[in-house]
This record gives C-alpha cells, structure tokens and sequence, in this order.
C-alpha cells in the first residue's frame, strides 16, 4: 500500500515538473496563432493579419500552462507544449 502510494506520488510529481518544464513560450504562441490564421483564411495569411494579431498579443503564464489574450479575449491556450489557437467567437 505504502509503495503504490509512494509510485503515484512519483508520477504526480513528474507530470507537474513536465507540465512546468513544457509550459509553450510567448513565441511558441505567436507562432502558432500566425499560422492558425492563416489557414483558416487565405487573404488573412497575405494581409498578415496573424502576425498583427501575434504582435498584439499579451501572454500570461501560469506556471503549468499559458494563454495569450488580444483585447481582454482569450486568444491562444497553451500547455505541455501545445498551443491551441480558439475560433474567434461570434458576439451579437
């Protein structure tokens, strides 16, 4: 019992220290949200418009994960060393 406790223990804390280790870097999010961009529209990727996006974003780390916020809207959502890049919500 104690060495299944001690194991789990072991592994929990590995996958924090991975998770602190892999948080995605501010440019990791740039890059990402340029290129999600410009695949979801041709003429964004020509105008750039992902790269302007990127340059006015502000990344927040949290230590485990990150996400970069553009106008107080979450942007990007990183951890473990993937970023994903939200859909731009439709607001009425």
């Amino acid at each position: 019992m104690l060495k299944t406790s001690l194991i789990s223990a072991a592994v929990g804390a590995a996958v924090v220290v991975a998770a602190f280790v892999l948080n995605p870097s501010p440019e990791q999010h740039r890059a990402e949200i340029r290129s999600a961009i410009a695949e979801r529209s041709q003429l964004a990727g020509l105008l750039g418009i992902g790269a302007l996006t990127a340059f006015a974003s502000t990344y927040h780390p949290l230590g485990v994960a990150s996400y970069t916020t553009v106008n107080d809207h979450i942007v990007s959502i990183g951890a473990f060393g993937m970023v994903f890049v939200r859909q731009p919500s439709v607001e009425k």
